[in-house]
């Protein structure tokens, strides 16, 4: 059965889209905790990170990079912070996680409330800064 990752990138669900590529999709998490917390997916679906093949390991962490400097380009950041948990939905996922100030919590399970209007402006700000 397909992630409700693949979903979102079948155009099943919507998304708060940043931007993708032949094999990589990147979209806001809904259960942010910072404004501009992005998910970066590899477009294949695999469980577990680490089960990536390298190529694809490689491929995510460098396409998340692009979106991490988008993301520090149009919101200001001092930079973004990269969570790797991968518990919560069964499709190999990185966390990048604005920081806007020293001491600011970063932790998975804490959440921010921020508008749907908010959300396409943080999406399509930062959409319009990554350069891939």
């Amino acid at each position: 059965m397909a992630s409700i990752f693949s979903k979102i990138i079948n155009g099943e669900i919507p998304c708060y889209k940043i931007a993708e590529d032949e094999d990589y999709f990147s979209f806001l998490d809904i259960n942010p905790i910072a404004e501009g917390h992005t998910l970066v997916i590899p477009k294949k679906e695999v469980d577990y990170v680490f089960d990536l093949p390298d190529e694809t390991l490689h491929g995510l962490i460098s396409f998340s990079k692009k979106i991490a400097r988008g993301i520090d380009s149009a919101l200001g950041t001092i930079r973004t912070g990269v969570i790797v948990e991968g518990l919560e939905v069964p499709h190999a996922h990185i966390h990048l996680i604005p920081i806007y100030f020293e001491g600011q919590p970063v932790s998975l399970g804490r959440k921010s409330e921020i508008q749907e209007s908010r959300m396409k402006e943080i999406a399509s700000l930062i959409s319009k800064a990554v350069e891939l």
